[in-house]
């Protein structure tokens, strides 16, 4: 069977349609999400010269020299600022080495939400709501703060679409967001000229992983690179269709859900050109949840024939062990289910 990542239009949730209308999407997007885990959606609302304006900031803060970047680097445990090519491993995030530590090419700029943007929240756990770090480019808060706002709108309007397709409660998912750690990670995958290159375990985009929360949000260019683990081993290219934005599921909506939805594995392995790594840029809103929030297996998924496969975890308990390892290098020891996925997988 050819690998497909399914389409779904989700203007009955963005426009308010009818009943019948909402049912069809949140049925497609159950198929989805037990079959693949990766979907394509249209429908999403968010206006092209927004997504321009992100691509705009992007391409003007990665074209910055090396050092000028680094400036706005941070300490591994605040997940803000810039992280320079070779600073990650994100196949640590799942307790997996690869022959060099911290060896994902791909630069990277982060930014979240923060004490202040939830007033009527308690005092909340730094640094898991940090700060941001604004570089000193003409209008690049303004353009990301802008997209952030329209993603983060998207992806409450995804776990909408998913408390339905549960059978669950319609503010579910909004009783355990309500201060979400939510982070916009903007990414760029080049190489320096000249610098050799080598495609493989000693050189790779962006490491096998699967991602940490609820749900992501990804806009990416049509270029070839994004690879996705199928349920027979292999990897499979993936490219969003016009005006498509990729969603994800998480690891936290894999526990809640006992694996019936999966956080699928992906990684991003950018093609060669004529002795040169075409350029690829992505904008990854990460969906997470509240850091408090206790990620707990719904009954419903669990019977006889599938027991249950996760004991409860805060989103925080989780985010902290899988970022000790992409971005501190150290492995995470409690992701056995997700590493013997990749050393399972056929990984070239």
């Amino acid at each position: 069977m050819t690998f497909q990542v399914p389409l779904v239009d989700i203007t009955p949730y963005v426009q308010r349609g009818t009943d019948a209308d909402r049912a069809a999407v949140a049925s497609q997007i159950d198929a989805a999400c037990r079959t693949v885990g990766f979907i394509q959606i249209t429908g999403h609302g968010i206006p092209d010269e927004i997504t321009h304006g992100l691509t705009d900031a992007m391409d003007r803060f990665f074209a910055l020299d090396l050092e000028e970047k680094k400036a706005y680097r941070t300490p591994p445990q605040i997940n803000r600022g810039y992280s320079p090519p070779k600073s990650e491993s994100l196949s640590l995030s799942l307790g997996v080495e690869q022959a060099s530590r911290m060896n994902d090419f791909f630069e990277a700029f982060n930014v979240g939400a923060g004490q202040a943007d939830y007033p009527d929240a308690p005092e909340l756990p730094q640094p898991d709501y940090a700060d941001n770090v604004w570089p000193d480019v003409a209008g690049f808060e303004a353009q990301v703060q802008t997209y952030f706002a329209e993603a983060s709108r998207v992806a409450r309007t995804m776990t909408r679409i998913f408390a339905d397709a549960l059978g669950l409660p319609a503010d579910f998912f909004a009783e355990r967001t309500g201060h979400s750690l939510d982070v916009l990670r903007m990414n760029n995958y080049a190489l320096p000229p000249g610098t050799d290159v080598r495609l493989d375990g000693d050189l790779i985009g962006m490491g096998e992983h699967t991602d940490y929360g609820i749900v992501t949000i990804l806009w990416a260019d049509q270029v070839r690179g994004l690879q996705v683990l199928g349920s027979d081993g292999s990897w499979n290219d993936v490219q969003p269709a016009d005006g498509a934005l990729l969603i994800n599921l998480g690891d936290a909506t894999g526990r809640l859900t006992n694996d019936r939805w999966m956080s699928t594995l992906h990684r991003v392995k950018p093609p060669v050109i004529d002795g040169t790594i075409e350029r690829r840029r992505s904008a990854a809103f990460f969906h997470d949840g509240d850091v408090d929030a206790v990620i707990a297996t719904l009954p419903q998924c669990i019977d006889d024939e599938h027991p249950a496969l996760y004991e409860p975890i805060t989103v925080g308990e989780h985010i902290a062990a899988k970022l000790a390892g992409s971005r501190a290098g150290r492995r995470n020891e409690k992701a056995e289910r997700e590493s013997a996925r990749v050393l399972a997988s056929q990984r070239y």
